[in-house]
């Protein structure tokens, strides 16, 4: 049998004067790109830096300015202040003084860059590791320290410092945040709220649902992811599969930005700008700095379980406040005279915080039933009563 018969298709060819007596309708013009929805959403691929770990700079970059040098002087000085009321809090807990105190030593940049990108009217939303960044508000330390020590409520005024309590719950603070931001807007402020976020409260709901009210609302606020490797003792591996944390915010429509969060410089430049865009009515702003918490979780954390000790060592040698130091020396702001001062001054706020300390609390038991509920249920009466009671017996025990 032979082979199968082709027919053969005669080669079609287009003149112009075919395509010209084409009827429109088999015309198919050139249909324009559509716009990248993610446009002006999408963070750095390698976070913000403006400092080497070293200290010295990196070339200028016109989209994050560097922040003016007394601001960067300013900063230096309340980051100290910061570490050694840290290391004394610290102290305070190993002498039972305070029941429990989250460190945030080795996360001083964010601390204290999240307060001084702020105005005085501005709100902060922290979490249980922000008391460095409360007394860099200006809030009295002991009161800071009130809600560790153990009292029931947490020691400052809110609505005086605008700032609000700290909170235990991971992320509950987010949509505490987005609703203040969003009803100061609607009431025609321009005041701005930033709530301070763990990379582990990024797993919570609450985080996703604040995030996106204030998406949709275009509530003012920045949300300041500080992602120190572990949320408790479970890495960041385990927390998310997204290249980076800051990409949480592009699905909800939120520009969102990585930085280096032990450079302080990049910081508080990043900050300023996310700050700024809040401010103007642009809605909210997410950012991710990536940073390390060089003592454990808590006082009641075993770190050795989880990281060993070359990995903290490692990150002391991008300690921020010796990064800050080297660079403002290099400009000829700061010299051993000022760094002397600063850390005199230091020692000054630990030992008036430790004499303050001292002095032991007047507690009224009977206040433990106090704001339990807006009007007491008849349990709670009894028992108050029951514990009135033993103390009055006490009392005439004593006499």
């Amino acid at each position: 049998m032979g082979p199968p018969h082709v027919q053969e298709v005669p080669a079609v060819t287009t003149t112009p004067q075919a395509v010209r007596r084409a009827s429109p309708r088999t015309r198919r013009k050139a249909t324009p790109a559509a716009p990248d929805p993610s446009a002006g959403l999408m963070p750095q691929r390698e976070p913000v830096r403006l400092l080497n770990p070293d200290g010295t700079p990196l070339p200028a970059r016109d989209d994050y300015p560097e922040p003016p040098v007394d601001a960067l002087r300013e900063m230096y000085r309340r980051m100290v202040v910061g570490r050694r009321f840290d290391v004394q809090a610290t102290a305070l807990t190993k002498q039972g003084r305070l029941a429990v105190y989250p460190s945030a030593r080795g996360q001083e940049a964010c601390q204290i860059g999240g307060v001084l990108a702020l105005r005085d009217t501005d709100w902060v939303f922290p979490t249980y590791r922000e008391s460095m960044a409360l007394t860099a508000r200006g809030i009295d330390p002991v009161e800071v320290l009130t809600l560790l020590r153990g009292d029931w409520h947490c020691g400052y005024d809110p609505a005086v410092t605008h700032t609000a309590p700290q909170c235990t719950p991971l992320a509950t603070q987010c949509v505490h945040a987005a609703g203040l931001a969003y009803g100061e807007s609607y009431q025609g402020r321009d005041t701005v709220a930033l709530a301070f976020i763990g990379d582990g409260a990024t797993s919570e709901g609450d985080f996703h649902e604040g995030i996106n009210f204030a998406a949709v609302f275009k509530a003012p606020v920045v949300y300041l992811v500080q992602n120190n490797k572990y949320a408790i003792s479970v890495p960041l591996s385990r927390q998310t599969a997204a290249p980076s944390l800051a990409y949480k915010g592009v699905g909800y429509g939120v520009p969102s930005e990585q930085v280096d969060g032990n450079d302080p410089v990049a910081v508080l430049a990043v900050l300023e700008r996310a700050v700024a865009h809040a401010r103007a009515g642009r809605g909210p702003y997410l950012i991710e700095a990536h940073t390390y918490r060089m003592e454990p979780h808590t006082n009641a954390d075993d770190q050795t379980r989880y990281r060993d000790a070359e990995e903290v060592e490692a990150w002391r040698d991008r300690d921020p406040i010796a990064r800050l130091e080297a660079y403002l020396r290099a400009k000829g702001v700061l010299d051993d005279a000022a760094v002397a001062a600063i850390a005199a001054e230091a020692e000054e706020y630990a030992a008036a915080l430790r004499r303050r300390m001292d002095a032991q609390p007047t507690v009224d038991p009977l206040s433990l039933f106090d704001h339990v509920y807006a009007e007491p249920t008849p349990q709670l009466v009894e028992q108050r009563e029951m514990v009135r009671a033993e103390l009055a017996a006490d009392a005439e025990g004593d006499a």
